[in-house]
């Protein structure tokens, strides 16, 4: 092929590829359209490459999918921003295609080359564009014009602003209920760029139609922006005009629970755009009513932020009204509030301070720590350390700990499980005299559990602890408990020993593991129990990268040597493992 031809080549390539049958091809060919932009420069790009992605019409979902992607980091392969508009016309087809994510991620690299552009191009093709999107025949590209208005706004004249709030103005009350929720959704973005003045008037007007709207989801993606709008106005306009709505949703005579569900997932954000005072009157019964909704969903949200309510609040109401609902929720009939009120409400402890945790929370504690559904115990262990913090480590273990233990020894294996894997945190939030006193023994009770997937937890849980309090900790407190196992009768625990070796090796250093640890896994190569000794033949090979070369030689090499032929075969394929290990070892160094 001559010099004069190769340019073409590429645009070639991309035009038979993209008309292929296989749809991994034509997306291949998709994803490297940047190489190919290079290959044929920038003036060639902005004539053919791209004029040729905007005619293509590729009916396959994820190739347009990826087209967007990639037009969006476009601007550098046309010639910088002088040129960006060029691309905006690929992206205005793909803005009104059927599929939610085309769309979605056109109007993302629309947003993203708007940002680059001069200001003079915007108002020139970029505006242009918005405009026209919004006159869309098909609600697919008056959805899609909601997501641009924020980035046309800024460098528009005064005349072109006018318009763009009175066409954005007319999307929010459009026939059909998707462009009014993509409207609802985009409103605190164009908010952002409007002038203070019109933002009380149009903007505001526009919120107060969305939340009014007939159909529930555009009502309560209008409620998801509320706070980010209230933050653009001034506490006392945001009082006046964005209150009143929210609380009305609070009420349970809403027809719909969506709503008053996202208002308790964004009454606590409102709250930083009002003053106290309102907080007091008007948002504190409005959450009240949320802790109390008839619908579950709506209580979860409500008691997920029922900390964060508290911290804004004075002790004496959060006591007043906030404790009382809590109370209740304590004992709801869904076990997924109690779970979601028990991942938060240790942090009322701080709060409230350290006699009303006493004497109101503590009750509430034990109650969900005695709860039937092992998310709501589990919720409340991993949060102790805050109530700690409080009332200090000698009252938690008379009033908790007991209530722990209990569900160490549960009888369902795997609320022992969960135990288990809380225990290092455990550990670290009350201290290693709280854990050697308290919760030692369990530890070591747990190794001899019937069930499996206990028992190499527990071994875990040991690594984890040793890492925690140190290799003198473990000495003294974990190894001479372990070490006892390699007389039990069970080989199944035995066998545990064995794996709590191979973990607390690496964690304890050549020195512990050569002295104490190395000759109790030699002497259970001996053991009449084929699966021990293949179990003895993995631990060595673990514990070659732990200790001395001049150990492998001496105590290792050899065990493995005479487990090598054994009459058991899987013993033997074990111990040839390790043996081609040390070999392997001893070569690199």
């Amino acid at each position: 092929m001559s010099t004069v031809e190769a340019p073409l080549y590429p645009i070639a390539v991309l035009i038979d590829e993209l008309k292929n049958d296989d749809i991994q091809l034509r997306l291949n060919s998709i994803r490297r359209l940047s190489t190919i932009a290079r290959a044929l420069g920038e003036e060639r790009t902005r004539s053919e490459l791209i004029p040729f992605l905007s005619e293509n019409n590729d009916d396959d979902d994820e190739v347009l999918l990826a087209m967007a992607e990639e037009l969006g980091v476009f601007i550098p392969y046309v010639g910088g921003v002088e040129h960006a508009h060029v691309l905006l016309t690929p992206l205005e087809t793909l803005c009104t295609v059927e599929e939610t994510c085309v769309r979605d991620k056109a109007v993302e690299s629309l947003c993203k080359i708007g940002s680059q552009m001069r200001e003079n191009d915007l108002i020139e093709w970029f505006t242009p564009l918005v405009k026209r999107l919004a006159a869309g025949e098909w609600f697919t590209a008056r959805v899609s014009a909601c997501g641009l208005f924020h980035i046309a706004y800024p460098s528009a004249p005064e005349t072109l602003k006018t318009e763009l709030r009175s066409i954005y103005g007319q999307l929010c009350q459009d026939d059909m209920p998707m462009v009014r929720r993509s409207a609802a959704s985009n409103l605190w973005k164009f908010a952002g760029t409007v002038e203070s003045a019109h933002l009380k008037a149009d903007i505001m007007q526009m919120f107060e139609d969305l939340t009014q709207d007939d159909q529930d989801t555009v009502r309560l993606l209008a409620v998801e922006g509320c706070a980010a709008l209230g933050k653009l106005l001034e506490p006392q306009d945001c009082a006046a005009r964005i209150l009143p709505v929210i609380v009305n949703f609070s009420q349970v005579y809403d027809k719909s629970w969506r709503v008053r569900y996202m208002v308790a997932n964004q009454l606590y954000e409102l709250c930083e755009a009002v003053g106290p005072e309102p907080i007091r009157t008007d948002l504190l019964p409005a959450y009240v009513r949320l802790l109390r909704d008839n619908e579950a969903e709506v209580r979860i949200a409500a008691a997920g932020k029922v900390t964060k309510f508290c911290q804004i609040l004075s002790p004496e109401l959060a006591i007043q009204h906030i404790l009382p609902c809590v109370k209740e929720l304590s004992l709801d009939s869904s076990q997924h509030v109690r779970a979601a009120l028990a991942s938060v409400v240790m942090g009322m402890a701080p709060v409230l301070g350290k006699d009303a945790t006493i004497e109101q929370l503590l009750p509430i504690f034990l109650s969900l720590l005695k709860d039937e559904f092992p998310d709501v115990r589990l919720n409340i262990i991993s949060k102790l350390d805050q109530v700690n913090q409080v009332i200090g480590i000698d009252l938690l273990s008379q009033s908790l700990l007991p209530a722990i233990v209990e569900l160490a020894e549960d009888r369902h294996w795997r609320v022992r499980l969960a135990i288990i894997e809380y225990i290092p945190l455990l550990a670290n939030q009350l201290g290693v005299g709280f854990f050697d006193d308290k919760l030692g023994g369990l530890c070591m009770q747990w190794l001899q559990d019937k069930v499996y997937s206990i028992r190499d937890a527990a071994a875990n849980n040991l690594k984890r602890l040793a890492e925690e309090f140190g290799p003198d900790w473990a000495m003294q407190h974990i190894i001479p408990q372990v070490l006892e196992i390699a007389n039990d009768s069970h080989y199944l625990h035995r066998m545990t020993l064995l794996r709590a070796i191979s973990l607390l090796g690496p964690v304890l250093g050549s020195e512990i593991t050569c002295s104490k640890l190395l000759p109790v896994v030699v002497n259970a190569s001996k053991d009449r129990v084929p699966n021990i000794k293949f179990n003895v033949a993995k631990v060595l090979q673990s514990l070659i990268s732990v200790v001395d070369q001049s150990v492998v030689e001496k105590t290792i090499r050899p065990c493995l040597v005479e487990l090598s032929e054994d009459p058991d075969v899987d013993v033997r394929y074990f111990a040839v493992q390790g043996l081609q290990s040390i070999d392997q070892v001893t070569m690199s160094s």
